[in-house]
């Protein structure tokens, strides 16, 4: 099972999550989803509070092919810069590959699964709902 965590805390927040859905379904088929959960801004201090879910995805893409497409949705849906060395910013939309079919990956552009996933509630909660749907 390939899982993706989104995130938004910008603009319309459900319309992102909804945009953000329809792109990944031209890359794949999601297969199940997670309810939306609202959260504060974790690594950052924000106004904004966060929208969050995940899906499960089946795709033919590579993890590193996954990752291109889904930082060109990101893109494409407005967001304009990506956190880097644990710099944390308000966003549109933030897609991350939090597990692809129990791989472990760790190459300089990407590690699987995702490093922090087990520390941030936001990935946690989601994931167990479509485990145990």
């Amino acid at each position: 099972m390939i899982i993706l965590g989104l995130g938004t805390n910008l603009g319309d927040r459900e319309a992102n999550l909804r945009h953000a859905i329809e792109c990944l379904n031209t890359i794949g088929t999601i297969t199940k989803q997670s309810s939306i959960i609202e959260t504060e801004a974790v690594g950052f201090v924000s106004d904004n509070k966060f929208l969050n879910m995940v899906v499960a995805i089946e795709t033919n893409l590579s993890p590193i092919e996954l990752l291109d497409a889904t930082q060109k949705i990101e893109k494409q849906l407005g967001r304009k810069q990506k956190s880097v060395n644990g710099i944390y910013h308000d966003r549109l939309i933030d897609i991350d590959i939090i597990d692809y079919n129990g791989l472990i990956l760790n190459t300089e552009r990407l590690t699987l699964p995702h490093p922090k996933a087990k520390e941030r509630n936001f990935v946690i909660i989601p994931v167990n709902e479509i485990l145990n749907s």
